[in-house]
């Protein structure tokens, strides 16, 4: 085979098979032709057309050319999970604008560096109060010259926190800001190549860096998918799938996989404001939702569910793990209890989300995240030497090129030879192919340790605790040790009523699943672990916090 791990694909998927590129308001437009009366958005149980979304993206572009915003400007997005989201990104983009996403979970020195690099002079939010607040900062700094606000009850009233609008020149409310927008004799021209997005990332050595996402990258993430699932969407029937997205619409795993991806193929997105576990399967049992992405924590919560057996998951036809590692026993125990399985797929913010995926049929690899998707190529190089393919086995970063993979960061061109190797994206994830061609992660290059002159991966660490009765989720960081230079210590979040352990218990249970230079040097009992904007358990965060000396510890060993 050309390409490892095509020997596995779903039957009449090839890895050449053609990748479609074009740009996102066409998606839009071509959608609303296709399925305009077709519910494309469900929020607080109001439906919301292809035909009526299309039309409200539409207003949205006439204002924000009508303020200037047209080609080479950049509009921020600080919104959650409401329609606002997909009308504005879906309007700024058609008239000509590229989207800078903020995250509402951002603290305000980030948001402020991604409003500046992002070059964005204008803003659009909401009037909730974990929003406004924020956003009139930005005025108050001169970050931005206009602030759109949304109004949150447009869609509803349901009680969340709403701050009191100013009355200020440069604030307007959306309605008034599309009321009576001109629609132009002739829409900006949007090529393939130009940047749609710029979706900050990283930020954990350093300010984060905004990727530059184009319409062809996105496009063709879009198409990715397309040609990897249409055989299990042949085998379910032309049916239209109801899909959960409870993922935040500002990170690129919820854009693509959920927005992008179900408007494109004409199905329902049921739009969450949050992750609340009764909510989701409400959804589930009561509305019959056919697909179901989340992260890990989220099926951690699932798993959690104290009348799991007895719970009605037989509408569900996919599901799903991303943005973080799954653990193995969480995957496990979910088959075990609920008899689907599981599998967690591998993709970053730089390509757009896609990059490996599981074949519904083929080996069973405990904690491999799959084979990389058609049209994209991967492989593994040596860490001193980015050059250097290393063979199955072996150890090292991987690399990655394919139709949905960045051009760079925005800002940064110049410095594209520091994360490019013979136009190929250096990942930082540190991980091996094995000779079927399924790719395994070991952990990420930042968060290696070096124990004693070994290389120490937390995430295999992790994966072992997750084994050990009681855990609900854990964190491993490395930590000064004067002996092996660093060592590794275990932050845990004990399930309900489990009691804390020893560290020698601790490593009576790891023994054999581990290496004894990995096995815990201190472990640590807390309350609770952080979480990154998409709901990801986040070392970096917990290692901030470790530095400026906060603890949460019930228990210490």
């Amino acid at each position: 085979m050309a390409h490892p791990g095509e020997q596995f694909y779903p039957e009449g998927v090839h890895w050449d098979d053609s990748i479609v590129q074009g740009t996102l308001p066409d998606l839009l437009s071509t959608a609303a032709a296709s399925y305009g009366p077709r519910t494309a958005l469900e929020f607080r149980d109001r439906p919301i057309t292809y035909t009526e979304l299309a039309a409200m993206a539409e207003r949205a572009a006439a204002a924000f050319l009508r303020a200037g915003c047209g080609k080479s400007s950049s509009v921020a997005l600080f919104l959650g999970n409401t329609p606002d989201h997909p009308v504005n990104f879906f309007g700024a983009l058609k008239a000509g604008a590229r989207v800078a996403h903020l995250s509402p979970l951002d603290g305000e020195i980030a948001l402020t560096h991604k409003v500046s690099d992002s070059g964005s002079r204008l803003l659009v939010t909401s009037n909730l109060q974990a929003l406004l607040p924020t956003a009139l900062k930005f005025l108050e700094k001169g970050l931005i010259d206009r602030l759109v606000v949304c109004e949150d009850d447009s869609w509803g009233k349901v009680g969340t926190p709403q701050a009191a609008i100013p009355s200020d020149s440069r604030i307007v409310t959306f309605k008034a800001f599309v009321e009576a927008a001109p629609l132009p004799a002739q829409w900006p021209t949007v090529a393939v190549d130009d940047v749609a997005l710029l979706q900050y990332t990283g930020g954990t050595t350093g300010l984060p860096k905004g990727a530059m996402l184009t319409h062809g990258n996105l496009s063709s993430a879009v198409s990715i998918y397309d040609v990897w699932g249409k055989p299990a969407r042949a085998a379910r029937g032309d049916v239209v799938e109801r899909v959960i997205c409870v993922l935040p619409l500002f990170h690129i795993y919820a854009l693509t996989v959920v927005l992008l991806s179900s408007l494109s193929r004409g199905n329902l997105i049921s739009l969450h404001q949050r992750f609340d576990v009764e909510a989701v399967m409400r959804d589930i049992e009561v509305k019959r939702a056919t697909y179901f992405p989340g992260v890990p924590t989220m099926w951690i919560a699932i798993a959690a569910l104290p009348d799991l057996d007895k719970r009605d998951f037989s509408s569900l036809a996919a599901i799903g793990s991303g943005g973080a590692p799954l653990p193995v026993e969480v995957a496990s125990f979910f088959e075990r209890k609920v008899g689907k399985k599981l599998k967690s797929g591998w993709g970053m913010t730089e390509t757009c989300s896609p990059g490996t995926g599981h074949p519904p049929v083929g080996p069973d690899k405990p904690g491999s995240i799959g084979l990389m998707l058609p049209g994209i190529e991967l492989d593994v190089v040596s860490l001193e030497e980015p050059t250097k393919v290393l063979p199955p086995g072996e150890v090292g970063e991987i690399r990655i090129k394919g139709p949905n993979v960045t051009k760079g960061y925005w800002n940064k061109q110049h410095d594209s030879a520091e994360y490019f190797s013979e136009g190929r994206f250096l990942t930082g994830d540190i991980g091996y192919v094995d000779t079927d061609g399924y790719f395994f992660l070991v952990d990420r290059k930042k968060d290696m340790i070096i124990s004693g002159g070994f290389n120490v991966y937390p995430q295999m660490i992790e994966q072992a605790i997750y084994t050990v009765s009681g855990v609900h989720e854990v964190i491993v960081l490395g930590i000064p040790d004067p002996y092996r230079g660093e060592a590794a210590k275990a932050f845990i979040k004990l399930k309900p009523d489990a009691k804390p352990f020893s560290l020698d218990e601790l490593r009576a249970q790891l023994a054999g699943k581990v290496g004894k230079h990995e096995l815990p040097a201190e472990v640590e009992f807390v309350d609770d672990l952080p979480r990154t904007p998409v709901g990801k358990l986040s070392r970096h965060e917990l290692r901030q916090r470790q530095k400026s000396g906060q603890k949460h510890d019930i228990n210490q060993e």
